[in-house]
């Protein structure tokens, strides 16, 4: 995802109701979500899906690493004979 661009990135959600597909569409052309505001303030964002998704992955990816660095270091671990015996893999 690539940093916003508060000049063209903060539409008023009344801009939204009137053109939806131009704001689709220029998600989907910069990679960068837009913010929908009413009344000055943040509502909503505004994402392609495909970086949606990715962000969504890459956010779990990480959880997991930092869920297994946490188990490392307070010493929950197994080798792996243990997990393969475990498994029925041996």
């Amino acid at each position: 995802m690539r940093a916003t661009r508060f000049s063209e990135d903060v539409v008023p959600l009344t801009q939204m109701r009137v053109n939806p597909g131009k704001v689709v569409h220029q998600v989907d052309e910069t990679h960068r979500p837009v913010l929908l505001t009413s009344r000055g303030r943040g509502v909503a964002v505004v994402q392609a899906l495909a970086d949606f998704e990715a962000a969504t992955e890459e956010r779990a990816f990480l959880r997991g690493v930092v869920q297994g660095l946490m188990d490392l270091e307070e010493g929950r671990e197994t080798d792996l004979g243990a997990v393969k015996q475990r498994l029925g893999l041996t």
